[in-house]
């Protein structure tokens, strides 16, 4: 990875952009920075890219109040050429404290209006075509949300899902604080976002390959090495499984996790690129929050970072 992140000089306030020189540009991703931490807040305000052509994916769970959100955005904005964005589920709670009370798509519209002032790409905008090395790649922000399919085994329903999983003591907060409104249910506006974005990838002309960028798994297989497997309940939708092959992935990037590593699964390298709290991401060796190369493609055994499969 050749990512630093280095002590910000001076006062507090937007990153400087590096001097072009002659490093191509790259596009890189991260995730679940949960900026309400005061350590991943300082990673983000010492994050720089390499070039200043570099692309930064980020797939999701900057955190929970407008606020920080915006504040995430406009640093990593003003140092990178282009951010592009799809919200995690923490985006898209509504804490009490929060004085944004935006609840459901409203507070999702209203996330995608911010992006909007700052030039960021939301899943609402016209796909951007990476042209650089490695391209031309149409680069999809995904926001497909869950809908309970993956169940522990022995379950066929929901209900039966979330009953095995609150026996485990399994609970997900976002049963309290993400509301699907005015949908009934969050499954049902995962449905809903899967047709409408079905149908955008659909379109994306064939010869085109792609970067699908969202913040849950696209298949089901990272989810795997879960400490509480019952969690994955809250981890995805069986509707995307051969969406990575169909929509011509060169990379599935995806956070949510917080297990770091790259996945091979049916051809297709699924690469999970959260920082995570700092409770976990203290243990780990080298530097954290460096953002993973995307594009230009590095091999399988160059960019894993854990297991493969």
């Amino acid at each position: 990875m050749t990512y630093e992140i280095r002590p910000v000089p001076g006062a507090a306030g937007p990153p400087p952009r590096p001097p072009r020189g002659d490093r191509a540009g790259r596009v890189v991703a991260v995730s679940d920075l949960h900026v309400r931490y005061a350590e991943n807040r300082d990673i983000v305000e010492r994050l720089r890219p390499v070039s200043p052509d570099d692309w930064l994916l980020v797939a999701g769970d900057l955190g929970e109040y407008v606020a920080d959100i915006r504040w995430a955005l406009e640093r990593l904005s003003a140092a990178f050429a282009k951010v592009v964005w799809v919200p995690g589920n923490h985006e898209l709670w509504t804490p009490s404290k929060d004085p944004v009370q935006l609840r459901g798509v409203a507070r999702y519209e209203h996330l995608v209006g911010i992006c909007r002032e700052l030039g960021v790409v939301t899943p609402e905008d016209p796909y951007p075509v990476w042209e650089g090395a490695g391209g031309p790649v149409v680069v999809a922000p995904l926001f497909l949300l869950y809908d309970y399919t993956f169940r522990p085994p022995g379950t066929a329903t929901k209900e039966a899902a979330l009953a095995v999983a609150e026996e485990a003591g399994v609970v997900c907060t976002d049963e309290f604080f993400l509301h699907p409104d005015p949908y009934p249910t969050r499954e049902a506006w995962c449905r809903a976002r899967l047709a409408a974005t079905e149908a955008r990838l659909a379109a994306v002309p064939e010869e085109l390959p792609t970067v699908l960028v969202n913040h849950f798994p696209l298949v089901r297989e990272p989810v795997r090495p879960l400490r509480y497997p019952e969690f994955a309940l809250w981890c995805g939708t069986e509707a995307t499984a051969d969406w990575p092959r169909r929509f011509r992935a060169t990379t599935v990037v995806h956070g949510h996790l917080h297990i770091p590593r790259l996945v091979m699964w049916d051809g297709v390298p699924h690469q999970e690129v959260s920082l995570g709290y700092p409770r976990e991401w203290r243990p780990r060796s080298g530097p954290q929050g460096r953002p993973v190369q995307i594009l230009p493609t590095v091999t399988a055994a160059a960019g894993a970072t854990g297991s493969s499969v």
